[in-house]
């Protein structure tokens, strides 16, 4: 019977000892390819896309009220600065300069009279041959009749004014564009169309847009010293990815910064002799903001670019675990890219199997072979 007692138990025994035996392994520690980050010299460049505008541009707008006569210009083609453009109706306004200057005459004969009059009186005053207020009285008609001369004289200017109105001419050089009105269109100067735009295409500016975080982190490497102020220039890579012949400069950066996006708007200026740069195209400019004697560079893989252009990396500290990092970047160069802040040099940072990897566990890290190098030395040049 004691037996049969304990005998209930030994199934329970065995049972334990197989769930024991068959427990599943540990899992396996995943292989990520890390990049030991060492210090170097290199230019800070940023790759910023931008709009080309141009440096002048002038609305051609009548001046007076009229019929267009004739016009000038092709369309398409280049003009000077005072070249004639527009004739407008001229009638009217040349019989309002006649007009106007024969007031004028009238009033300068006018005028010797009230002159001799007044000279008159004022050498007959000593003798007493004329009063006081005779002689006052003679003076204020002079005056105002020199007045009456100056207003005449004004009003002849401004129909003569209006008559040069009438013809339109270019107020800068450039190229215009096409013709808003034709031979026998009623216009005004109160119109809001213009009857034409001349803009100026040699050279021309590129606007770029710049995120606020990023140009006060570089502002304020510049001010501490940790990066030097670069040569300001600005090369440009076109629409269908060629690169633009001739270099710009930086000229400002706005003191401005957008609401709606974080981001600040640069100029830059560029000779474009060829014409091929348009307003309104849109390029990819290459800002060389300084020169970093010491600079922390990540492969391209190796960063996550977020919403709003928050970057981010992976790191694999002494312990072997994964430590996610926030990152400033200061700018891209040959593929890589330049930090300002968040990691630091003999770190190792992860270039492949980031997906694999969680942050806080454990990693096995190798070193990553950067497959641009392996196959040999770099040709000179940027890239972004």
């Amino acid at each position: 019977m004691q037996l049969m007692k304990y005998l209930p138990a030994v199934p329970l025994l065995l049972t334990a000892c197989g769930a024991k035996q068959e427990a599943p392994p540990a899992p396996a520690v995943p292989e990520v390819a890390v990049v030991t980050l060492v210090l170097e010299r290199l230019p800070l460049n940023s790759d910023l896309a931008g709009r080309v505008a141009a440096v002048r541009v002038s609305e051609v707008r009548p001046q007076v009220d009229g019929v267009i006569m004739q016009r000038y210009f092709e369309e398409g083609a280049d003009v000077r600065a005072g070249q004639l453009l527009y004739r407008i109706d001229s009638a009217s306004y040349a019989a309002r300069q006649e007009q106007a200057s024969a007031e004028l005459a009238l009033e300068k004969a006018s005028l010797v009279n009230l002159r001799v009059i007044a000279e008159r009186y004022a050498r007959l005053l000593d003798s007493r041959t004329v009063t006081q207020q005779d002689h006052d009285l003679a003076q204020a008609n002079y005056q105002q009749g020199l007045a009456r001369v100056r207003a005449r004289a004004a009003s002849l200017r401004a129909a003569e004014i209006d008559l040069q109105r009438t013809e339109v001419r270019a107020a800068i050089s450039g190229r215009i564009g096409r013709a808003e009105a034709t031979e026998g269109a009623l216009v005004s100067r109160a119109q809001q169309e213009p009857l034409a735009r001349v803009q100026q295409l040699d050279p021309v500016y590129v606007d770029v847009v710049q995120s606020s975080q990023q140009m006060l982190a570089l502002q304020r490497a510049l001010r501490s010293g940790s990066i030097n102020p670069g040569q300001r220039a600005v090369t440009l890579a076109l629409e269908d990815g060629s690169q633009y012949a001739h270099a710009g400069e930086l000229q400002f950066a706005e003191m401005q910064v957008d609401q709606q996006t974080g981001m600040v708007t640069l100029r830059a200026r560029f000779p474009n002799p060829e014409r091929l740069l348009v307003p309104g195209m849109y390029v990819r400019a290459r800002v060389e903001h300084g020169v970093q004697p010491e600079a922390v560079m990540l492969p391209q893989q190796a960063v996550r670019l977020g919403e709003g252009e928050q970057a981010s990396a992976l790191v694999v500290n002494a312990k072997g675990e994964v430590e996610p990092r926030q990152l400033v970047l200061a700018g891209s160069h040959q593929g890589r890219w330049a930090a300002l802040s968040g990691v630091r040099a003999g770190e190792r940072v992860i270039v492949e199997g980031g997906m694999k990897a969680a942050p806080g566990g454990r990693v096995n890290a190798v070193e990553w072979r950067d497959p641009a190098r392996a196959a040999g030395p770099a040709q000179p040049g940027r890239e972004g």
